[in-house]
């Protein structure tokens, strides 16, 4: 298991994400293909269409495993990084801002987040894609690396297809807010330990900056007030490392949500953006570090 924890995360750094074929964006295909076939508004089609999407992939995924599992996890794990695509797209968002290229920092929102990007201006952008590269951390690059080390391939993929599902149909909206209830729920209860293992990192990072203090206080006072149990410690927290105030109305394309402010310090900028950039991939390090050694514990025990 650690052989293949620690080739997919090499691979995710050196294997580009194929422009087109990607097996996320696949799944995605094939869900909401499903999705036409399921929707009903309640909450009960919502649970059969969470079943019927996740259970298959997740049982031809553990078949997969017990033939070869170093390979199942590599690949699996490959697919579901996003971290290094991430950090990229931070840093093209930047360099768009810093040149004052309003256009090419527009197109890039959508890959961040689900905010309307015609209503941002620069300072909107710079906003979101900050709390984008802080959320999307925990949800896409550190959730399946504690999923990995727990759980194996299997793990992997139940979280990335929840994930995924939440993204398509989680949704507080009319046609959502009832079918879309499980996907959401089902993807909190995924997303809890692995956002406040990237709160904890979060943490620490922070107090090798001077900032440990500020960012248990923004954990404890400024996340409860989010209406994410796990995005909330998680922004929080990188509001104190990058010495940052995230949060205030919030443009999506159902309409403005007024988030609770996070963090004390100045307005994110184009610097606050780059250092959040830096504070990912260390994020990453450190937690792929640490999930090999869980992975080698598990091995040794197994």
């Amino acid at each position: 298991m650690t052989v293949g924890l620690l080739a997919g995360a090499v691979a995710d750094r050196v294997i580009p994400d194929p422009p087109r074929g990607h097996p996320v964006a696949v799944y995605g295909t094939g869900a909401t293909r499903l999705e036409k076939h399921c929707y009903r508004d309640s909450r009960v089609a919502g649970c059969v269409y969470l079943v019927a999407a996740v259970a298959p992939l997740v049982a031809v995924t553990a078949a997969a495993s017990r033939r070869a599992p170093g390979v199942t996890l590599a690949v699996c794990l490959w697919g579901a990084l996003g971290g290094t695509m991430l950090e990229r797209t931070g840093t093209r968002m930047a360099d768009a801002l810093e040149r004052g290229d309003t256009d090419t920092a527009r197109a890039l929102v959508p890959w961040l987040c689900s905010r309307d990007p015609e209503l941002l201006d620069a300072g909107g952008m710079t906003r979101a894609a900050v709390e984008s590269l802080a959320e999307n951390t925990s949800d896409a690059a550190i959730a399946p690396l504690v999923w990995a080390a727990v759980g194996g391939a299997p793990a992997v993929v139940a979280h990335r297809a929840v994930n995924t599902l939440d993204a398509m149909v989680g949704y507080r909206n009319t046609r959502y807010r009832n079918f879309g209830w499980a996907a959401a729920r089902a993807d909190d209860v995924l997303a809890w330990i692995p956002a406040r293992v990237t709160a904890l990192v979060h943490t620490g990072l922070a107090a090798a900056v001077g900032r440990g203090g500020e960012a248990v206080r923004a954990w404890r006072e400024d996340a409860p007030a989010h209406p994410s149990p796990n995005a909330g410690i998680v922004e929080a927290t990188a509001a104190a490392a990058l010495g940052v105030r995230l949060g205030g109305p919030t443009v999506y394309a159902h309409g403005t949500e007024d988030r609770p402010i996070l963090g004390t310090g100045r307005e994110p900028d184009v610097r606050a953006l780059r250092d959040a950039v830096r504070l990912s991939r260390r994020t990453q390090a450190i937690v792929v570090a640490g999930a090999f050694l869980v992975a080698g514990c598990r091995t040794r025990g197994a």
